[in-house]
């Protein structure tokens, strides 16, 4: 298993090489069809990964499949671990969608120039790689030893589920941030950017730049939305590679469709309510999951990923039909 995340890690350093070496070697703005591009390369690789989960689990390569998966107290063969990564794959990717809005609360609010987003997002992945590695790694080792935390883990999801159903969040103000406060309190910031620099020196000292400000504001947001998704990911399995590739994956692709959504996020508001309805089905299935095992059978992850899947397109729906609606009455209203 530490062989295999190894080389996962691996790999993933080496796209993120060549992704800022090769192609975006030049400070410059990521054009839509840059972007889209990107996110249908991450995309794919994501369902070409799956590839290798089900020959890696299928002839137990590197000791995959070989223990027993706590959620459905099962091994996982070549079939099972396939229709879990994109289960969580497909959970991560839609409950990471309202990272995007505060991302771009944050570039908007500490004006980072367009040629400068991209570097911004590319180091926040490799502290993706760390920071959710290590909740991960906690989230396994607390499951594995104290059963009793998946169901905290559950109950955890519920609530925080309907308490966003039924009193939806309002957008945050980077501005309150208490991250943001304490490093313009601790530390010497200085008032404009410095080019690509996230450090720099002024009046003889070495000071952040609002660069360095907005990769410290994504990197928090980052590990605060963990804190939701990572738990979700554990209501289908417990297995750390699974876990982890697909949180890693998932987060690589939603980064690079930022710089194709960014113009159009405020459209896809309404899918708050999808999100809520996922954490739900997730602490759901983390509190029942026996007894849904036993309804559902074999099967119970993909029934999972289609309920998923439809919970998510039905957001996007709902939220564009919205969106035509308000700004039809909005063109049929008189102007004065």
């Amino acid at each position: 298993m530490v062989s295999a995340l190894t080389g996962f890690v691996l790999f993933i350093i080496l796209l993120l090489a060549l992704d800022l070496g090769a192609f975006h070697r030049r400070p410059r703005a990521i054009t839509f069809k840059e972007s889209m591009i990107w996110s249908a390369v991450w995309i794919g690789t994501s369902i070409a990964f799956a590839l290798v989960i089900y020959d890696g689990y299928e002839r137990h390569r590197l000791g995959l499949g070989t223990t027993v998966d706590a959620v459905d107290g099962h091994f996982n063969d070549g079939i099972s671990a396939v229709g879990k990564y994109l289960t969580a794959y497909l959970l991560e990717k839609a409950l990471s969608v309202d990272n995007l809005f505060v991302i771009a609360l944050i570039f908007r609010f500490l004006a980072v120039p367009a040629e400068q987003q991209h570097k911004v997002l590319f180091w926040g992945i490799l502290g993706a790689l760390i920071a959710r590695g290590a909740l991960i790694a906690v989230g396994v080792e607390l499951i594995r030893h104290y059963h009793w935390v998946f169901y905290v883990f559950g109950a955890f999801l519920a609530f925080t589920g309907a308490r966003l159903l039924a009193f939806p969040e309002r957008p945050p103000d980077p501005a309150r941030d208490p991250v943001l406060r304490l490093v313009r309190r601790v530390l010497p910031v200085t008032s404009r950017y410095r080019g690509g620099r996230f450090l720099t020196i002024e009046n003889g000292r070495r000071a952040l730049t609002p660069l360095a400000l907005a990769l410290i504001l994504v990197e928090t947001s980052d590990i605060v939305f963990a804190t939701d998704s990572v738990p979700a990911v554990f209501a289908v399995t417990d297995d750390p590679l699974l876990v982890y590739t697909s949180n890693i994956l998932a987060v690589l692709g939603l980064r690079s469709l930022y710089f194709a959504l960014a113009g159009l996020l405020e459209r896809f508001r309404h899918m708050q309510v999808s999100l809520s309805m996922i954490l739900i089905l997730a602490g759901c299935k983390m509190i029942a999951g026996r007894w849904l095992k036993q309804a559902a059978g074999e099967y119970a992850s993909y029934y999972l990923l289609a309920v998923v899947a439809l919970l998510l397109a039905a957001g996007i729906v709902a939220s564009v039909f919205f969106q035509r609606r308000s700004a039809r009455i909005a063109n049929e209203l008189p102007h004065l």
